[in-house]
C-alpha cells in the first residue's frame, strides 16, 4: 500500500512545502492498520461513510476537509496565520493515527490523542519540524475530543480545549463523526 497517495489531496491542502514533506513523512509511519479500521469500533458514533473497511481513512479526510473550507473562508480563516492553518490541517491528518495504539487493539484507546502526539515526538529525528512546531501540532491535537476525555473509570485523562486551535481541531473532528452528515465517497476519494 502507498500510504503516501492515501492523503495527497489532503497533504496539498497544505501551502508550506516543509509541512507538505513532514506530513508525507508521518503519514508514512502509520501503522497499517489506521488505512484498514472503521472510524469506530462499534458503528455507534460514526456515519456511515466511516463504517466499514477504511473507515477511519475516510473520516480523517472529511474532518480535513471540514478544516480546510473553513479556513480559506476569509471571515474564519482570517483568524489564523498561514503557518498555523498548515500545522492545524497536519494535526487533523494524523489525529486519529494512533486510535487502537502502534500495536492495534481490538479497541479504540482513550489516550490516542497523547499516544500520537509521543509518536510524533519520538520521530522527530526523521522530521525537519521545529520543536515548537510539533509542540503546535501536540497541543492542538491533544485535546480533539473534546469533552469525551476520560476513561472508563470516569477519571479525566485527556485535556478540554481550551484556545482556539484546540477548539478548532475538536469542532472539525466532531463534524466528521455526525450522522447526519453524508459524504460521498469513491474510491476513498471525496465526491464534489
Amino acid at each position: 500500500m502507498n500510504k503516501k497517495i492515501v492523503f495527497e489531496k489532503e497533504i496539498n491542502y497544505i501551502k508550506k512545502e516543509k509541512y507538505r514533506e513532514n506530513a508525507f513523512k508521518v503519514i508514512e509511519l502509520l501503522p497499517d492498520y489506521f488505512f484498514l479500521e472503521p472510524a469506530s469500533s462499534t458503528g455507534k458514533y460514526h456515519p456511515s461513510f466511516s463504517q466499514g473497511t477504511g473507515g477511519l481513512v475516510r473520516h480523517t479526510k472529511v474532518a480535513v476537509r471540514i478544516a480546510y473550507e473553513l479556513l480559506i473562508n476569509e471571515t474564519i480563516g482570517s483568524a489564523f496565520k498561514q503557518d498555523e492553518k498548515d500545522l492545524m490541517i497536519f494535526g487533523l491528518l494524523i489525529h486519529d493515527g494512533l486510535k487502537c495504539g502502534l500495536v492495534k487493539s481490538r479497541y479504540v484507546l482513550n489516550n490516542h490523542p497523547t499516544l500520537i502526539c509521543e509518536y510524533l515526538k519520538d520521530n522527530k529525528d526523521k522530521l525537519t519540524l521545529t520543536d515548537n512546531e510539533i509542540n503546535f501540532i501536540c497541543s492542538s491535537v491533544e485535546s480533539h475530543t473534546g469533552q469525551w476525555n476520560k476513561d472508563f473509570n470516569n477519571n479525566e485523562i485527556l485535556p478540554k480545549p481550551i484556545n482556539k486551535y484546540q477548539k478548532f481541531i475538536h469542532m472539525c473532528d466532531y463534524l466528521s463523526s455526525k450522522k447526519f452528515l453524508d459524504v460521498n465517497f469513491i474510491d476513498d476519494i471525496i465526491v464534489e
